[in-house]
């Protein structure tokens, strides 16, 4: 399996079909995550065309319980979760994927 994609990584393959500073390069990637990150944080969901979409969804409050202690219900609060959903031509790359049997 291969190994994950680091914002390094990221940079990295920018600058090199660019050949803009890797400095510039780290700050315009830093600046675009900032910005996801504060409009998820704000409650906007963010649509990236041709890649897909992420969206602020609601959990319910809910009861669980600690396996370890079934006996006792553990109140699970109401909180925000994000989804990200594949946009089409992100979801036909991924189609091509082979998968281990």
């Amino acid at each position: 399996m291969p190994s994950n994609l680091t914002k390094r990584d990221i940079v990295v393959e920018i600058y090199e079909k660019t050949g803009f500073a890797q400095k510039e390069v780290r700050e315009t990637v830093q600046m675009t995550l900032d910005a996801i990150a504060k409009a998820l944080a704000d409650g906007r969901n963010v649509e990236l065309r041709n890649f897909g979409v992420f969206e602020v969804q609601i959990r319910k409050a809910r009861v669980g319980r600690n396996p370890n202690k079934p006996e006792t219900d553990v109140i699970i609060p109401k909180r925000a979760v994000i989804k990200f959903k594949a946009g089409k031509e992100l979801k036909s790359e991924l189609a091509k994927v082979e998968l281990e049997s």
